[in-house]
């Protein structure tokens, strides 16, 4: 078992913690239904803003190799970062912390290496997802020549 809380989760459940955020923003106190930090593989956030209107819109994008990190862990505010790693994704979680952060006791770098095992259990696990996924579309696509 890993040290760190973070979990990979998938792209339904991250629009679930949108749409939830999206849903109690003018709320005075709001309670969201999903607390914890949370890592979504292979996408990332976009947002698009009205010209004359205030509200933003925020949507997921798919990108290869990108990662968006969220933590709701005090149960009222959703905070959301894209990352381009994996690593910095699991760092900005446990510490609160980007890897350019200088004025720190503990660095980027000293971090990673006591850590190192954790993020290597989270990547494989996202190694499996991909090889299950590889799968399920080869199966897919014997069954449609099959049909044929």
């Amino acid at each position: 078992m890993t040290r760190t809380k973070a979990t990979l989760i998938t792209v339904e459940e991250a629009r679930a913690l949108l749409k939830d955020r999206s849903d109690q923003i003018n709320e005075r106190f709001p309670r969201l239904k999903k607390q914890g930090k949370y890592i979504l593989p292979d996408y990332r956030l976009t947002r698009k803003r009205e010209a004359f209107k205030i509200r933003k819109h925020t949507f997921l994008q798919r990108h290869p190799r990108s990662y968006v990190a969220f933590d709701s862990e005090n149960g009222q505010t959703l905070w959301m970062h894209n990352f381009p790693s994996l690593t910095e994704a699991i760092f900005w979680l446990d510490t609160g912390l980007k890897p350019t952060d200088t004025d720190t006791s503990t660095s980027y770098k000293q971090w990673k290496t006591q850590h190192e095992d954790d993020i290597n259990v989270l990547k494989e696990i996202l190694r499996k997802r991909s090889q299950e996924r590889k799968a399920a579309a080869a199966k897919r696509k014997e069954a449609k020549k099959v049909k044929k």
